[in-house]
């Protein structure tokens, strides 16, 4: 069962992993997101996450068909205990032009979008899904206070944002007296990006030499996305094929030792290579909730060992090779 964990800076009492739900509504539909939702809750998981865009992708999908299938799950039980958060202010995938829309009116919109498709009146934790270097934070932080003191988000995090650019924003929050960001959502996993490849693909930052590090070991949470990196190691471990953008996006040299060392740590500790991928992450010395994907029960079950496997130190440096 996954135990909670107090979110630092905040009072959500989240589960120590968090099930990211980009394919609901879309490659699983309301019956299959229905079991896998309840299969994580029913393992002790409480912390749902998803955007205001999964499913736009999807040309014939609803808008929104992540958000819509959390609602009709959220319909058919108590929504006590649940901790669900969604993003905002990352682009128009329907428009498909790129457009920055990291400003107070497309947060505004976007926020509404969400709280209806969830028919919610508020979420525990909002995250801007990206972010506009050239824009002042500001404005920004005031919208989402604003947001905050309406009822509308209980919390709020970034996504995709820089540590320069979250320390900014948080002591201007500060300033005010105010909590400002409470957590950053980031682009790390086990598996080292070939920075060129996962910029072309829109993944523009990474955790390790990113200045995230100070941040962290300051108090603030990270919640990782993309934390199995696409399954790459998993797939690799099986014999199986890598898709070619996954394959690019992780074409880094040190990713044949980190593969090499997590299947003697799995091997040793009996455990499946995703295990100890998400494993990398959540024994990390600081408060470090992963975001893990899943499309089956088999594969929810398997992902939650991963918090049965505390790594120690050495088996931490051993997989940080390279």
């Amino acid at each position: 069962m996954l135990p909670k964990t107090t979110l630092n800076n905040t009072d959500l009492a989240v589960s120590t992993l968090c099930y990211g739900t980009n394919m609901l509504g879309t490659v699983l539909d309301q019956g299959q997101s229905n079991a896998i939702l309840d299969a994580f809750t029913g393992l002790g998981g409480n912390f749902i996450d998803t955007a205001r865009m999964y499913g736009d992708w999807i040309p014939d999908a609803p808008k929104g068909a992540s958000e819509r299938a959390i609602g009709a799950w959220l319909k058919t039980r108590s929504r006590d205990g649940l901790v669900i958060a969604t993003k905002g202010g990352g682009m128009d995938m329907r428009a498909g032009d790129w457009a920055n829309r990291c400003n107070p009116a497309a947060v505004a919109q976007d926020l509404g979008e969400s709280l209806d498709h969830l028919g919610l009146d508020g979420v525990d934790l909002y995250w801007l899904h990206a972010d506009n270097p050239e824009a002042p934070v500001e404005p920004i932080i005031d919208a989402l206070l604003e947001h905050q003191a309406a009822g509308r988000i209980r919390h709020f995090g970034a996504s995709n944002w820089a540590a320069d650019r979250i320390a900014s924003a948080n002591a201007y929050a500060a300033s005010l007296g105010k909590a400002g960001f409470v957590a950053s959502q980031t682009f790390w996993g086990l598996a080292k990006p070939d920075a060129a490849a996962a910029g072309q693909q829109g993944y523009v930052l990474y955790y390790e030499d990113s200045g995230y590090d100070a941040l962290h070991a300051a108090g603030l949470p990270f919640i990782p996305y993309a934390a199995q990196s696409g399954g790459y190691f998993t797939k690799l471990a099986e014999g199986q094929s890598v898709p070619d953008g996954i394959a690019a996006r992780y074409a880094h040299p040190a990713n044949a030792q980190r593969l090499s060392a997590a299947k003697d740590i799995a091997a040793a500790h009996g455990v499946s290579v995703n295990t100890v991928v998400l494993s990398y992450l959540a024994s990390q010395p600081n408060q470090t909730i992963p975001i893990f994907g899943a499309r089956t029960i088999a594969q929810v079950e398997d992902s939650v060992k991963a918090i049965e496997l505390r790594l120690d130190a050495a088996e931490l440096a051993a997989l940080r090779v390279g």
